[in-house]
């Protein structure tokens, strides 16, 4: 069993960064890959970036390459979401993730746990 709690949420203006992150406890927490995920109002769930174990290999969705980077601390069993360059569309509940086969998964069926999510408003 695993437990995600999100942070780091908030209003910024577009152009304005936030830095999300999400503390991974339980069971060997090292031993998953990390996603995030988010869900405007009104939409789809869409998959943002995710990071294998080890934290040497990540993959972006195409919207947000060159300006979010995610990564972990496994000594302090956190995973973070960079988020540079915000815009208006980066609205929605982020969501973190956690994939007990440790791949690069980039759909929701992968994970088998999530947090509660933290909300991120951009401002025009």
């Amino acid at each position: 069993q695993v437990r995600l709690v999100e942070s780091g949420g908030g209003l910024v203006q577009a152009g304005g960064s936030l830095r999300l992150s999400c503390a991974v406890s339980g069971d060997s927490p090292s031993n998953y890959g990390m996603g995030w995920f988010r869900q405007a109002p009104g939409k789809e769930r869409e998959f943002v970036a995710t990071i294998n174990r080890s934290g040497a290999s990540t993959v972006n969705a195409d919207s947000v390459k060159g300006r979010f980077t995610i990564s972990r601390d496994s000594a302090k069993n956190l995973v973070y979401l960079q988020m540079n360059s915000l815009k208006p569309e980066d609205t929605g509940v982020y969501y973190c993730a956690a994939d007990r086969w440790g791949t690069l998964a980039t759909t929701g069926n992968e994970y088998d746990y999530w947090g509660q999510g933290t909300l991120v408003t951009v401002s025009s």
